[in-house]
């Protein structure tokens, strides 16, 4: 996406208060969004390269307002970023497993931080219930999965337990649905008319 179409799209996050040496500001409450913010979040996420017009016209508004609100959605981090749905079979990781793991208790920062390092992991949560941590993983197959709990995450010492449930079928929710286009991915048009 152009800069100056979708300024601070593509830059890095700052972390909350600034950076280092900075006095963290106090936490600004969310705005609230309207139906219009929600509709054109929806559209984003079902096509995150739609262009201004698309957007605008699908929502009912003018091109300088869909321009203004998206601004906006990314400047108070909405929309943290735009990004590829991947079919991870065809991408040759076809095989996927939610692995839920009980961790040591006050360890969550340091686990979490081993987690991003592991080939394949797609989504790290904190929850609540009979686990502590709930790791998406996608590998090729099933013994690089095996290897990947066993001596991977196994090794962890703040791991003290883990359960793999395999994915057989994902259904994308984001998938556009009836009626709705299913046209294949063009170039990123977010900065075009």
């Amino acid at each position: 996406m152009p800069d100056e179409q979708m300024a601070g799209a593509g830059s890095a996050p700052v972390p909350p208060g600034g950076g280092p040496g900075v006095t963290p500001a106090p936490a600004v409450p969310p705005r609230p969004l309207d139906p219009i913010d929600r509709s054109i979040m929806r559209l984003l996420q079902a096509d995150g390269r739609a262009s201004i017009r698309s957007v605008a016209e699908q929502v009912h508004v003018s091109r300088a307002n869909a321009y203004a609100r998206i601004n906006r959605l990314i400047d108070d981090g909405v929309i943290r970023g735009f990004t590829a749905r991947v079919n991870h079979e065809r991408a040759g990781q076809g095989a996927s497993a939610y692995i839920t793991l009980k961790i040591v208790q006050n360890s969550w920062r340091t686990v979490r931080e081993q987690l991003r390092e592991l080939p394949g992991a797609a989504h790290i949560a904190l929850v609540s219930g009979d686990f502590d941590v709930l790791l998406l993983v996608h590998t090729p197959d099933n013994r690089t999965l095996r290897e990947l709990v066993l001596t991977r995450l196994q090794a962890i010492p703040e791991v003290l337990s883990t359960r793999t449930l395999l994915v057989f079928e994902e259904t994308d929710l984001l998938s556009p649905g009836p009626g709705q286009s299913t046209a294949p991915a063009q170039a990123p048009t977010l900065g075009e008319d």
